[in-house]
């Protein structure tokens, strides 16, 4: 039967906090009969003191002369009953959940776990001490300097990327701050996301973390973090200055850094798992502190009950591990400076106690409530793998969600593999058809083509197979369904024409991302061909098949160029990137008359609007696009088919007039010309352009007299 813990009264006690004259200490542990705090000095000597229990299973305690820099650990006492889901060990030192920075490694050979090698149910009396991590007690310091200008959602261009293989190979960034908080508060780093536009970087975790058994006994190493240990903690390996503390002060100066420059900072947060992995894996905190108390078991309490595929499942029915969840999340925005979040696997985090999805999941209602996080970015992988997992659209006001639908539908439709254009223009309009109800923004939509999970874009049009040999499982890992296409040969290739066709495909990807309604994200080095040699699942790689490497923009000016150009216009114009989803409803001008165009359109090559016929034919590769409001208005053609297309452009009401501002085609394909309505223009194979629409904001004097 599964346990009924007292929540604690107070969480803001928890955790290690300075004061005067010492430290205080507070740990959650409801079902513990004994809690030991063991302070470690520089020649990693132990001094014991215990805890006070309070009725809400916190137990406190003031140490006087405690001070910043000082590492700790708990030892926690109780029943070893794994038949209630109790595995107290007191042999095995314990990181605290709430440690604000967390310092040493893990030695995977150790008496790391809380049983015996020979059964997972008896107890391994062995001391963990020399082979586990210290927390780290760090005193309050003030928050990063914020955003000179808020970033609303309609505004955001997120840029992901990985904190450590973003700046490991950059040759302006000294040897030194390569890799590290420091090495992305760069100057030269900060100045190239600042000149491509995007104005939001979310990072892979930064939360610190460590790496699976299994991947250490191959020689390799967990690379994109999300294997949590610490809630509150930076990752320490990050740090140029130091692991006692030093990491935090080094975060808040990335943070102030980028928001000097107008730069969001959204992290990737891990809540739904945490590197403990299955019962069977490492006992380094929350296992150690209530097995039950933290984790989903199964009905026997024995067993994880696992809806994340890595072991465990953090369970946030209860109240004291919500509490830990929320208080993390705050602490990042209040303390550490950041903006938002994209949470993997969400759907974990809204499952009651019997494992069901809730969408009135308490953690939802109090994210909505709180003053801190109602405020905060919220983004939500709309997922997990338990029953039910998937609910994508589901989410509600509030939260934007990722779009697995519009990174499967663009590449399909650039590979030539879908039925007709109707589901081309219901992506384009913010997938509508998913997030369009109640009251839904038209960021709901996260649309991305790819992500640190899967081919980088230029894999994407260079190979049909995954290739991860180099992760160990003889390429078994990874997706199977990547939905590229290698353009007539499998891997990088000397052929000119293949790799002209490769960039072209590259470039109306990016376009498509970028033209469409919703909040676009952007892999960090797609705009510069960045490749992992086809490996799609490049999470143990911390090498340069990860990294991205600066040397090679220069082959890459003609991605780099379209990506800043496009991110420059919806910059400037808010009609490609509303906040609200379009309809057809007739733009109204300046003195509240109708002007005879419409929010949106779409139209045929014969520059009328789309029919039924049209709509319904299956080889139809072509689409154009108008958006407008009162001030602004663009006509944007797509065509995805392998021959020139003579395309006519709308005349009134939709313009009088059009320029092409961006194209996808070479430059000597498409002219940056002016265009009177009505004109024909022969569009390349395989190629979006986009034109500026001249429209008025009221309505001629004579129409007006009418």
């Amino acid at each position: 039967m599964r346990p009924s813990l007292p929540r604690p009264v107070d969480s803001a006690i928890l955790g290690a906090h300075v004061v005067d004259g010492g430290t205080r200490f507070a740990l959650w542990a409801p079902r513990a009969t004994r809690v030991e705090l063991a302070l470690v000095d520089t020649d990693r000597r132990q001094t014991n003191h215990d805890l006070v229990r309070h009725n809400d299973g916190v137990w406190e305690l003031l140490v006087p002369g405690v001070g910043p820099g000082q590492r700790y650990g708990y030892r926690v006492h109780g029943p070893w009953s794994p038949e209630t889901g109790q595995r107290f060990n007191p042999s095995k030192l314990l990181v605290d959940p709430y440690a604000r920075a967390i310092t040493g490694g893990v030695d995977y050979s150790g008496p790391i776990s809380d049983h015996t090698p020979e059964s997972n149910y008896l107890p391994d009396p062995r001391d963990s001490f020399a082979s586990v991590p210290l927390s780290v007690v760090v005193a309050d310091t003030p928050p990063p300097r914020p955003l000179a200008t808020p970033i609303t959602e309609d505004e955001l261009v997120v840029y992901e990327t990985h904190l450590k293989g973003y700046t490991q190979l950059h040759p302006a960034v000294p040897e030194h701050l390569r890799g590290t908080y420091a090495g992305m508060a760069y100057p030269a780093v900060v100045q190239h996301i600042k000149k491509l536009g995007v104005n939001a970087v979310e990072l892979l975790p930064v939360h610190h973390f460590i790496s699976e058994p299994f991947a250490i006994g191959k020689g390799l190493v967990n690379y994109w973090g999300y294997n949590t240990l610490g809630f509150f903690a930076p990752h320490a390996p990050y740090s140029s200055s130091g692991t006692l503390g030093q990491q935090v002060t080094e975060f808040k100066e990335m943070v102030s850094a980028l928001h000097d420059q107008g730069i969001a900072v959204i992290l990737d947060v891990v809540y739904n798992h945490t590197a403990e992995g299955g019962h069977e894996g490492p006992t380094l905190s929350f296992r150690g502190i209530d097995h039950a108390g933290y984790y989903r078991l199964t009905s026997d309490l024995r067993n994880d009950y696992d809806v994340t595929g890595t072991g465990n499942a953090v369970d946030t029915s209860m109240g004291g591990v919500l509490d830990l969840i929320l208080d993390s999340l705050r602490y990042w925005v209040r303390d550490m400076g950041v903006d938002g979040f994209r949470f993997d696997l969400c759907t974990t985090l809204i499952r009651d106690q019997l494992h069901h999805v809730q969408q009135s999941h308490e953690f939802k209602q109090a994210v909505a409530e709180d003053p801190v996080l109602s405020k905060a970015v919220m983004i939500t992988e709309p997922w997990d793998l338990g029953p039910y997992g998937y609910q994508v659209g589901r989410w509600g006001r509030g939260w934007s969600e990722w779009n697995d639908r519009f990174r499967g539908f663009t590449r399909d439709f650039w590979r030539g593999a879908v039925f007709g254009v109707e589901e081309l223009a219901t992506r384009l309009a913010g997938s509508a058809d998913i997030f369009d109800h109640d009251g839904r923004p038209a960021t709901s939509s996260v649309n991305f083509v790819t992500a640190h999970d899967g081919f980088t874009l230029r894999d994407v049009v260079t190979y049909d197979l995954k290739h991860n040999e180099a992760n160990g499982e003889r390429n078994r890992d990874g997706a199977d369904d990547n939905r590229s296409w290698n353009h007539g040969y499998e891997g990088e290739t000397e052929d000119a024409a293949i790799n002209a066709a490769r960039r072209r495909t590259m470039r109306n990807m990016m376009a498509t991302l970028l033209l469409s309604s919703g909040m676009p994200m952007v892999l960090a080095g797609d705009e510069m061909g960045r490749t992992q040699q086809g490996n799609n699942n490049a999470y143990c790689q911390d090498t340069p098949l990860s990294w991205v490497h600066w040397t090679e923009t220069d082959e890459w000016d003609d991605q780099l160029a379209l990506t800043r150009t496009l991110v420059d216009l919806r910059r400037k114009h808010p009609v490609l990137r509303p906040a609200a989803f379009r309809s057809r409803a007739e733009v109204i001008g300046e003195h509240d008359e109708g002007l005879g165009r419409t929010e949106s359109a779409w139209f045929n090559e014969h520059g009328t609007e789309m029919t039924i016929e049209n709509w319904h034919d299956g080889g139809r590769r072509s689409l154009g696009m108008y958006v407008s409001d009162r001030r602004d208005a663009f006509y944007i053609f797509f065509h995805a088919g392998t021959e020139p297309l003579e395309i006519t452009l709308p005349g009134q009401p939709w313009s009088s007039g059009y320029r092409i501002v961006a194209h996808t085609g070479t430059p000597d394909e498409l002219r940056m010309t002016a265009l009177a309505p009505g004109r024909r223009v022969i569009l390349p194979g395989r190629t979006v352009v986009v034109m500026k629409a001249t429209v008025a904001s009221r309505r001629p004097v004579a129409e007006r007299r009418r």
